[in-house]
């Protein structure tokens, strides 16, 4: 069932997570390692990547409740409908965003070899620079809509982009930090010559899962805080 929704922007609370998503992963360790690799494998089946991180951030949930889970439980192709159009729209998306840039490439010669007029490069540098632009907003805004759709059972995609734009707010710079970070020591894992990656991807997925839980509960609608105000 849809939860109802009360959109505002979040406190986004950067450290908290992080040191959540380590403790429940130290204290979990092997069942969300399993369930990361059933992720990794899902992956690979083409337009299964964000089903499968969905049903991670299930398993996550059940496992920071306390209930029982299996990794198993990611390969479940059960939502596969409900993702599969919101990423063709997304794909398309970004097809439609590069057309430009190729048009001008082919325009310019730099296709056949050929070097573009000073002119010609500024134009294709900015027009690469509000691709990337354009690319880091929507990401940003849209930091909660895998969450609201998975773990708030939100089918409509521009449903879930209206309500993450809303908890965004104010908050862009802070995802965006706490996304270089995470991913960073993500990396250190395979700095580690391979070994460390084994434990820093499940901190990611779990670092995430805790922001989202901290976003999503401070816009949950909550019927009985709603009448109290209203009196």
């Amino acid at each position: 069932m849809e939860t109802k929704m009360n959109p505002r922007p979040v406190d986004f609370k950067f450290s908290n997570y992080i040191s959540q998503g380590f403790d429940l992963l130290k204290a979990n360790f092997m069942p969300i390692f399993l369930a990361t690799l059933c992720t990794i494998l899902m992956s690979i089946i083409p337009f299964c990547g964000v089903v499968a991180v969905s049903n991670l951030l299930k398993f996550i949930r059940k496992i920071d409740k306390g209930q029982q889970a299996e990794p198993s439980e990611v390969f479940n192709f059960g939502d596969f409908m409900k993702y599969f159009v919101p990423q063709l729209l997304i794909f398309a998306g970004v097809i439609a965003l590069y057309i430009p840039y190729f048009v001008l490439l082919a325009l310019t010669g730099m296709l056949r070899g050929e070097q573009p007029s000073g002119f010609v490069g500024l134009i294709m540098g900015l027009y690469v620079l509000f691709i990337v632009v354009v690319i880091f907003y929507f990401t940003l805004k849209g930091f909660y809509i895998i969450a609201l759709m998975s773990l708030k059972n939100i089918a409509d995609l521009k449903q879930a982009w209206n309500i993450s734009k809303v908890m965004s707010t104010g908050n862009l710079i802070m995802i965006f930090l706490f996304s270089i970070v995470v991913s960073f020591l993500g990396e250190i894992g395979i700095i580690l010559c391979g070994i460390g990656v084994f434990f820093t991807i499940p901190f990611i997925y779990c670092a995430h899962y805790f922001a989202y839980k901290d976003g999503l509960s401070q816009v949950e609608y909550d019927d009985i805080t709603e009448i109290g105000q209203n009196y």
